[in-house]
């Protein structure tokens, strides 16, 4: 959907300094005199040195050695301010205040009991930039499960849609989710549950995928221990709790601060999004994970957005308040977490970033990748994170770990 912007001028609006080697230095008027004069025109690539080349002289006609006249940008900003906005309305709809106002899915938000009986028939469509579809690859990790199948998409850089690396998908033969999801009405969106036999989507919301693998069966784990149960009976309620705080202000709330088209919008999200982090930070303080001394959905749900949180959403979403690693608490879970065997193999870095960095364009127009936080290095999220203490049984055996 995304290219290359044509409302950005050609020419950089950033002046360079003169070199040391080419700055006057025989007397205080020589330099005042250079300070005072106009300064040179910016360098353009390939615009052939002094001399330049055809762009070098239009610039230099249209406004000598000075920025351009302020007519010209004040057109611009307002043509670029109405283009943004067009785009971000395809993007993300808002509502009449700015608010980004995440688009109601027409298809199942559960998975039928009846598949828990035949999962072979299901293909699982996820793709690793997602958050909402890492915490289905992370539970069908931590749930040691082969089935459902999985099918991996990436984003097209040019239109932004979710397509097959390999040109074709090995479970239905088409070239991107969208023709997997066929003339069905709602946005082709990860991840998704696919019915085989049925020809038709199983589910396609996140948290009712989760509760469908947590469910299912599966081999012992490492060592004939069985796989963690991630909803423990009797801890509905809470995982209940904690994911309404989560969902609309930390897992949805790094969107609206992202994707807010007014400063009001913003104003309220990232306040929002900051509060409720201020309060998981002060209970996971003195609590290993969100409802005590077990791993639960709730859980999953959290770390697979603050995986991301100085990766992307810190820059490229606005969320600039405070880092994640500024929270010593909020960090040490997400290490913790990290830890748990498994994990870490669900977290691909490099697909992250690309899938935000290079595929939302109208938040990062000049498509440039930043350089990965030295904190979200794998060699510094697996060190000590010392939350042993908080459980009262150490290193819990549900985590598998050793």
């Amino acid at each position: 959907m995304w290219t290359a912007s044509p409302f950005f001028p050609t020419v950089p609006l950033t002046l360079t300094s003169t070199p040391k080697h080419h700055r006057p230095t025989t007397t205080t008027t020589t330099t005042m005199m250079s300070l005072n004069a106009p300064p040179p025109p910016p360098p353009i690539p390939g615009g052939g040195g002094e001399g330049g080349g055809p762009l070098t002289a239009l610039t230099r006609l249209l406004w000598g050695r000075s920025l351009p006249p302020t007519p010209l940008i004040s057109a611009v900003r307002s043509t670029w301010s109405a283009t943004w906005h067009l785009m971000m309305r395809q993007l993300a709809p808002s509502s009449s205040g700015g608010s980004y106002s995440r688009p109601a899915s027409p298809y199942p938000s559960a998975v039928s009991e009846a598949h828990l009986s035949s999962p072979e028939g299901l293909v699982l469509y996820a793709a690793h930039p997602c958050p909402w579809a890492h915490r289905t690859l992370l539970v069908r990790a931590l749930k040691g499960l082969d089935l459902p199948p999985v099918s991996l998409v990436v984003p097209d850089p040019d239109t932004g849609s979710w397509v097959f690396p390999g040109g074709r998908d090995w479970a239905t033969g088409k070239r991107s989710l969208r023709e997997v999801y066929g003339a069905a009405s709602g946005r082709a969106t990860v991840p998704m549950l696919w019915d085989r036999v049925r020809g038709e989507v199983a589910c396609n919301e996140s948290y009712g995928i989760i509760e469908f693998f947590n469910r299912l069966g599966a081999p012992e784990g490492e060592g004939g221990a069985a796989p963690p149960e991630l909803a423990p009976e009797g801890s509905e309620g809470e995982i209940g709790r904690w994911n309404g705080l989560i969902y609309p202000n930390v897992n949805n709330g790094v969107y609206r601060c992202g994707f807010a088209q007014s400063q009001e919008a913003y104003d309220v999200a990232v306040n929002d999004l900051f509060t409720a982090l201020d309060m998981l930070e002060s209970h996971l303080s003195t609590s290993r994970y969100l409802c005590g001394d077990v791993l639960t959905l709730a859980d999953v749900c959290l770390f697979t957005t603050l995986i991301r949180f100085d990766l992307v959403y810190n820059v490229l979403f606005k969320c600039t308040k405070k880092k994640l690693l500024e929270y010593p608490s909020l960090h040490g879970y997400t290490r913790d977490i990290y830890q748990i065997p498994k994990v870490a193999e669900t977290c691909n870095f490099e697909a992250i970033m690309d899938g935000y960095y290079r595929t939302l364009f109208p938040l990062n127009p000049s498509n440039i990748r930043p350089v990965m936080p030295s904190d979200c290095e794998h060699e510094h999220l697996s060190q000590p994170h010392n939350r042993e203490s908080l459980s009262s049984i150490g290193k819990h055996p549900q985590l598998l770990a050793t």
